[in-house]
């Protein structure tokens, strides 16, 4: 079993341990704390010490000044003064780091299929109201019974304009689908698309494998560049929802660990939050507690307790809390709520403590063997021994160029999908010998050859050979990871269903 992870020393003269137990890492944590007071270099800690016993860990970088993790220590006067405070054994070490990129700027490409993602999170990422929703939610069904593969954008394009133009041929089987709500959902679409987000959507898609690695016995961090995907907050929080969701589709049960398999950092988590309905609430909330049984701890790093839900925050069991300001009602009230949610020290005034901490300084608390929270301390966070800041362009290159996914994810792939096999049923049904039976021939013929109601059997027997080809290659599409992720669904189905 692993050692006690040692992350903070007591302020006083005593100087006592504060440790994480491996064991109980992945019932979760909270780093908090208003800007400037130290939260990034706990998280850098804390990751630090993780990889150093063999669990991967995954880190948004929102700051662009965490990927000198990949580099040993500098020397530094302020590093120097609290080693010497503490008494600690410090040689400076680096970290096993592979990095990452929606927009494969900064790192290895990061994408997601249109399906995987499913209508409940592109919704979100969207901000669709409950009617668009409904029909976001009836196109992909639509798509799932026609066999038409949702990989990036141009297909949710050609389908949305598909179903649209069509619309009354589906009422019957599928209720009705308002002109209206497919045109905001085109916008909205296009607006993403303007953003760059189409760079997110696509194949190859990201293997979480590719998280959990090792190098020489450390584990591996992996850091994504979030300073221009925060730019656009939706698609940022939405990112990382997904992929708890999919870490806990994905990941067997494993009961109790001498150690998590895997630490996930979800920086500006007040993001996540922010305007969600209350079922999605209801679906993080039920991600986070579960996700834990499969190894996975999850660390919401955030400014202010305030902005995590109560049913997630009693989940938070190792907690770190950096300074506060009390400069407003509202200020006031997290001061209160962040020390209420601590084990009581007599010696301590936590409410009073919570607004004089230093730099570096935070109330620490973390649980014990049993599960159960020590007393909160006030603490030295120790230093990382690791690069504190960002690493050069240069390095940043020759980092993509070492790391185990070089070259895995920088080639797109664009194999035939519902964009190809939309254009070319288009076209057929403006042929001569569909043109002259009217629009309902035309449709039939189209729906004939993906097997929905109003089929032309004639027209389907046609052309069985390249169908049958073409639905076989759908057909092992939809035996893959991705194609059963269509037929679930996101999300909903995730924590509803089974396996």
């Amino acid at each position: 079993m692993a050692e006690p992870l040692l992350i903070a020393k007591t302020s006083d003269k005593s100087h006592t341990d504060l440790a994480i137990l491996p064991q109980m890492a992945n019932r979760h944590g909270l780093i908090a704390g208003a800007t400037g007071t130290g939260k990034t270099i706990s998280l850098q800690v804390l990751a630090e010490h993780f990889s150093a016993i063999g669990v991967p860990v995954f880190m948004a970088d929102v700051k662009g000044d965490l990927t000198g993790i990949s580099q040993p220590g500098k020397p530094n006067p302020k590093v120097e003064e609290r080693v010497k405070l503490l008494g600690l054994d410090h040689t400076p070490a680096a970290c096993p780091v592979t990095l990452w990129d929606v927009f494969g700027e900064q790192g290895h490409p990061v994408r997601a299929t249109v399906s995987e993602m499913g209508p409940v999170l592109l919704s979100r990422i969207f901000n669709l109201n409950d009617t668009q929703t409904g029909v976001l939610t009836l196109a992909f069904k639509i798509a799932d019974d026609g066999g038409l593969l949702l990989l990036d954008l141009k297909d949710l394009r050609a389908l949305l304009s598909w179903v649209g133009e069509n619309a009354s041929q589906f009422t019957t089987d599928y209720g009705n689908i308002s002109a209206a709500s497919i045109g905001a959902i085109q916008r909205s679409l296009l607006a993403l698309e303007q953003q760059g987000g189409d760079k997110f959507f696509g194949e190859p898609a990201l293997s979480f494998d590719d998280l959990m690695q090792t190098v020489d016995g450390k584990g591996v961090i992996n850091i994504l560049a979030a300073d221009k995907l925060l730019s656009s907050p939706r698609l940022y929080s939405t990112f990382l929802l997904w992929m708890l969701s999919e870490l806990f589709e994905n990941l067997p049960e494993v009961g109790d660990r001498d150690k998590p398999k895997l630490v996930f950092f979800f920086d500006e988590a007040h993001l996540l939050f922010n305007e969600a309905p209350k079922e999605l609430l209801e679906k993080i909330e039920q991600v986070v507690r579960l996700v834990r049984s499969k190894g996975v701890g999850v660390y919401f790093v955030t400014q202010n307790p305030l902005d995590i839900p109560d049913t997630v925050l009693g989940q938070l069991g190792n907690r770190i809390q950096h300074a506060l300001r009390a400069y407003t009602p509202r200020d006031q009230k997290a001061v209160n709520a962040a020390a209420e949610t601590f084990r009581e020290n007599p010696k301590l005034k936590v409410v009073e403590v919570i607004t004089e901490l230093g730099v570096g300084e935070a109330l620490v608390s973390f649980l014990d063997e049993k599960g159960r929270p020590n007393i909160v301390e006030r603490a030295y966070v120790c230093p990382p021994k690791s690069q504190i800041g960002p690493i050069t362009p240069d390095q940043r290159t020759a980092l993509r160029a070492s790391s185990l996914v070089a070259g895995q994810y920088e080639k797109t792939v664009d194999r035939e999908s519902a964009f190809e096999k939309l254009k070319d049923r288009r076209g057929d049904a403006a042929t001569p010998s569909t043109a002259g039976q009217g629009a309902d021939s035309g449709l039939g013929s189209i729906l004939g050859k993906i097997g929905l109601p109003g089929g032309n059997e004639k027209s389907g027997r046609q052309r069985e050979g390249v169908v049958e080809a073409a639905m076989k290659s759908a057909a092992r599409a939809m035996a893959s990871e991705a194609g059963r992720r269509i037929i679930r669904g996101v999300l909903g189905s995730i924590l509803g269903g089974k396996r």
